[in-house]
């Protein structure tokens, strides 16, 4: 798909004018080449009773972009099916999909989802930025402190490493450095993920698929027969996942997942949630990484006040802000008698474990983002 365009918002502009004779090709060229350029992760068509609006998530604030006639919005999800690969002739299931675009700087990936909704098919198209070659944990937003004990942790052969966080705070893009700082040669790397975001050469990375009954708990049991030293897994989320990802890191491998926790030392009663005994935990996750997203400063202006580099909003881009927390003994002895996740994060904090807060404080006192984002991302 080429987006060989002058002006992308000019052209969204010029055929949102010709109303029922608008180019639905040119139309969808132009809203993601316009997305791209903002910088925005997703784009969302969202049909209303009269007309569809357009939001385009920009540092992980949603924001309204475009409205367009309601006449326009059924061929407009046919288009994008078409380039999903997706069935056209589908209009009350949920489809995903996904298919690449051009832009003078190389292709895009779009990750599509569309689901049936009151007034019509209504779909997300994520903008998956390029995986860059040379990201390193500072690049994420690690302090120098806490890349170091990460670096430690990951030169262990065997136990767990989880990343916490919501929905949307960059956990994903944490697994692949984590990743990528692994694929040196020398060991063999499986991951099974749903959905694969990017490809990373020298690991076999293994897609969920429902429909084949390949599940992460299916996945994990076929990979150990694949001789694999490391394994990620997505994500956590049953006991049964949980169960193996543990016994799996306790015969000799390295795994790294995901958990949806507040904060790092919840991730330990999560798994205890999870029906996986004390010992189990104790003896396998060595490590638990929290994390969340905030807006950075603009370094264009500087200003609450905002300019045209960040439509005014003040903002920029995002950062990460980190609670790291090693596992140790004191820690596995927490975990063995049950202790409530007040107790763990007491111990955490007693140890000296900076807390999410504290993080992005520092942060904010450096002037790379400020107070206000800080108190939104850690208490929204």
């Amino acid at each position: 798909m080429s987006t060989a365009l002058a002006d992308p918002l000019e052209r969204i502009h010029l055929e949102l004018a010709k109303g029922p004779t608008a180019s639905i090709i040119s139309l969808i060229e132009a809203l993601l080449a316009s997305a791209h350029s903002l910088g925005a992760s997703d784009v969302h068509l969202d049909p209303r009773a009269e007309d569809t609006l357009v939001r385009l998530r920009v540092d992980g604030t949603l924001v309204d972009a475009h409205t367009f006639s309601h006449c326009l919005h059924a061929e407009m999800i046919s288009r994008i099916k078409v380039l999903a690969s997706l069935r056209t002739d589908e209009h009350q299931a949920a489809q995903d999909g996904r298919f690449k675009f051009t832009t003078a700087k190389g292709s895009v990936d779009v990750r599509v989802s569309i689901v049936p909704t009151y007034h019509g098919e209504n779909a997300v198209l994520r903008l998956l930025a390029p995986l860059a070659g040379d990201s390193t944990l500072v690049s994420l937003g690690f302090s120098r402190t806490h890349e170091q004990m990460v670096l430690s942790a990951l030169t262990k052969p065997q136990g767990m490493i989880l990343v916490t966080g919501p929905t949307g705070s960059g956990k994903t893009s944490t697994l692949y450095a984590l990743v990528k700082l692994l694929a040196t040669g020398g060991i063999k790397i499986i991951t099974i993920e749903d959905p694969i975001e990017y490809a990373i050469d020298g690991v076999s990375q293994v897609q969920v698929n429902a429909r084949t009954a390949l599940t992460f708990a299916h996945g994990l049991r076929s990979m150990l027969r694949q001789d694999p030293n490391v394994i990620m897994v997505g994500e956590v989320r049953d006991a049964e996942t949980a169960g193996l990802a543990v016994n799996i890191a306790l015969t000799g491998h390295l795994v790294l997942s995901t958990l949806h926790t507040s904060d790092a030392a919840s991730a330990l009663v999560r798994l205890l949630d999870l029906k996986v005994e004390p010992y189990l935990i104790a003896s396998t996750v060595s490590m638990v990484i929290a994390q969340r997203l905030v807006r950075k400063v603009c370094t264009a202006c500087h200003s609450a006040a905002g300019c045209a580099e960040c439509s005014g909003s003040g903002y920029r881009g995002r950062t990460g802000i980190f609670e790291v927390l090693v596992v140790d003994e004191t820690l596995r002895e927490a975990v063995l008698r049950k202790a409530s996740a007040k107790e763990l994060v007491a111990l955490a904090r007693e140890k000296g474990v900076q807390s999410l807060t504290t993080d992005g404080l520092l942060k904010a006192t450096a002037g790379i983002t400020t107070r206000e984002e800080v108190l939104r991302a850690c208490h929204e």
